[in-house]
């Protein structure tokens, strides 16, 4: 027992050190919407999903440049002896010749299966769909925000009616240490009470360390300084419980329409369907037009530089259809690649309504039990709290033993920490519910 004592109070007086060493640093107190407007302009995830729509977005615009014709530029500078054929005039000669080359050209594909202008139409639904991604991974980290707010100031709570709590037995450690001396109770009931004492120290520590944690993930989901002194601010007023009215079939239809993950489901299923339709048009033919402007001066000829480029210069304009024949059945496998991913593109938005309604109806099933919890937690909370006013004051008069002032202390503190973890409870799960029906989150 003098082990865990001693244990009890050096982790005691190492959390307040670090404490006091943290609140050197000046305190910032964030409300929760002060989290969420700092997490959407900084989070990480939420940089790197915008990112990827940008990165939709520039594949979509190269997709629409695709369809217009393309131009080169070029310049040859030759040189060649011995027998050869003149580059510019064709001609064989046997002499030393030297040669420039320069010319532009210049191509548009007129016909390819319409697989370009389907690409497009692929492509800005996945942007699209990259669009309602980014805000689903918004949603989460204003979700993740909520929970970990709100389990902070649980925790919160909780370091407050163990602080209370030892508080009241390090009065009562004085108290019995006077009777010990006075020979009122014997040894085994003092160190009852020095072992409660040590318990709370413990307590406050393990309470403490539990809202660091939370205060961690809140550091982390706003792109924090780890050695940022950051804290949460209460809330200033309790909020409504949910009705027992709300129809959770109504929430869930109003979730599938508010919610991006269905909508991205679907325009997953036609950016694969637009992904057949391209595989199909490598079963037709691809008609191009090219042409080509150009000139050239050779050594062979006694003209000039400019009179040359003037004189052999020449234009060029051309169609070419390539018809398919046989490629191995590559496009066939394409096709039905295709096929198959766009099934599969419709199991995935089935697994997504299923998700989306487990959320809904955990998150109502657990709004409906932490409010019928929050009442009986606080009419326990009120019982106990009777019970160990009663029990101190007979303890104070010597009527009741110490093992049974420690254990009605104890019901006390169990009933406290209920009722504020069913009154926690029942505000997150009500935020849940309001924010699946597209409702804004108001702590």
């Amino acid at each position: 027992m003098k082990y865990i004592i001693v244990l009890a109070s050096l982790l005691f007086w190492q959390q307040t050190h670090a404490q006091k060493t943290e609140n050197n640093a000046t305190l910032q107190t964030w409300s929760f919407q002060d989290c969420v407007t700092h997490a959407l302009e900084n989070n990480i995830s939420i940089k790197d999903a915008v990112l990827s729509k940008n990165i939709a977005s520039v594949t979509y615009q190269k997709s629409k440049d695709a369809k217009l014709p393309n131009l080169f530029g070029s310049a040859t500078q030759s040189f060649s002896s011995g027998n050869t054929i003149d580059p510019i005039t064709s001609d064989f000669v046997t002499e030393q010749v030297n040669s420039t080359n320069v010319g532009i050209t210049s191509s548009v594909t007129l016909f390819q299966g319409n697989q370009l202008n389907n690409q497009i139409t692929q492509n800005k639904i996945r942007f699209e769909q990259t669009s309602l991604l980014a805000e689903e991974v918004k949603n989460n980290i204003v979700l993740n925000l909520l929970e970990n707010y709100l389990q902070a100031l649980f925790s919160k709570e909780d370091i407050a009616i163990a602080e209370n709590n030892l508080k009241a037995t390090e009065k009562e450690l004085k108290r019995a240490k006077a009777r010990l001396d006075a020979g009122e109770i014997t040894l085994g009931d003092y160190s009852e009470v020095q072992s409660q004492a040590a318990t709370n120290k413990y307590t406050i520590i393990t309470a403490k360390n539990n809202y660091q944690q939370y205060i961690i993930v809140l550091k982390q989901l706003l792109e924090l300084d780890p050695v940022t002194a950051f804290d949460v601010k209460p809330l200033n007023e309790s909020k409504d419980v949910i009705s027992l009215s709300l129809n959770k079939l109504e929430i869930y239809k109003k979730a599938l329409g508010y919610l991006p993950e269905l909508a991205a489901s679907n325009l997953n299923i036609a950016a694969n369907k637009k992904e057949e339709d391209i595989a199909k048009g490598a079963f037709l033919p691809i008609l191009s037009l090219s042409g080509s402007l150009g000139s050239g001066y050779t050594s062979i000829n006694s003209s000039s530089f400019t009179d040359q480029l003037d004189l052999n210069f020449n234009q060029r304009l051309g169609l070419t259809l390539s018809i398919p024949i046989f490629n191995r059945n590559a496009t066939k496998a394409a096709v039905k690649t295709a096929q198959l991913n766009v099934e599969k593109a419709e199991i995935e938005k089935q697994t997504t309504t299923k998700t989306i309604y487990k959320k809904v109806e955990t998150a109502y099933q657990n709004a409906m039990s932490a409010q019928e919890q929050l009442v009986a937690a606080q009419a326990a909370k009120e019982a106990a709290e009777q019970s160990y006013t009663l029990a101190l004051k007979k303890y104070e008069l010597g009527a009741l033993n110490t093992t049974d002032f420690i254990i009605s202390q104890n019901v006390y503190t169990n009933a406290q920490q209920n009722y504020i973890q069913a009154k926690y409870l029942t505000l997150l799960y009500h935020q849940l519910l309001q924010f699946y029906q597209g409702n804004t989150i108001t702590l």
